[in-house]
């Protein structure tokens, strides 16, 4: 019960003990801050002149199977918005991205797709205005295309933590548009 080998057991356990109650801490301290701050309720986002276009696409990098063609969606936008609220002194970056969600055709579920993203290291980038950006991103349906059905644009957001579980949300502001039809098909 004295030996080398149960001491140094013992002092183990209390240091790993100490570090999770420790780390248990940081991420309480830190939810608690984000809590404050009201970062689920950012309320200072415009995101406007979306503008669909669409093309067929034959290549498989673009979801066509067999080589048949493949309806396919970009889009411009402007985006306004000051996500420095999502900083603070446990914040490792700050992952946005450009969302639009519709629905599907088949059984009425709602579908979504990522237009663009950016990943923000520091709190003095956070303040994004973008005025004629282009999505980084060309997206298909998984269904056989994206005609005619309204959309919601939303800008999402993950904070990845230096300690801690990563934490999603989403900004209060969005805006809508109509995929266009190709060529009156």
């Amino acid at each position: 019960m004295f030996n080398l080998v149960s001491r140094v057991q013992s002092a183990g356990n209390q240091a790993l003990t100490s570090a999770t109650i420790l780390v248990g801490l940081v991420i309480l301290a830190t939810l608690l801050q984000l809590v404050k701050d009201d970062v689920w309720n950012i309320a200072t986002t415009s995101i406007s002149n979306v503008e669909p276009k669409s093309s067929i696409k034959y290549s498989f990098q673009y979801g066509s199977v067999n080589r048949k063609p493949k309806e396919n969606s970009k889009i411009t936008f402007d985006l306004k918005t000051d996500l420095g609220d999502l900083f603070n002194w446990n914040t490792k970056q700050v992952f946005v991205y450009l969302t639009a969600e519709y629905p599907g055709k088949s059984d009425g579920s709602l579908n979504k797709v990522t237009f663009w993203d950016k990943i923000i290291k520091d709190r003095k980038d956070s303040k994004l205005d973008l005025v004629g950006q282009r999505g980084k991103y060309s997206v298909w349906d998984v269904e056989k295309g994206f005609r005619g059905r309204n959309a919601t644009v939303k800008l999402e957001w993950n904070i990845q933590p230096h300690i801690g579980p990563l934490i999603y949300g989403e900004t209060q502001g969005s805006g809508f548009f109509e995929f266009p039809t190709i060529d009156g098909k």
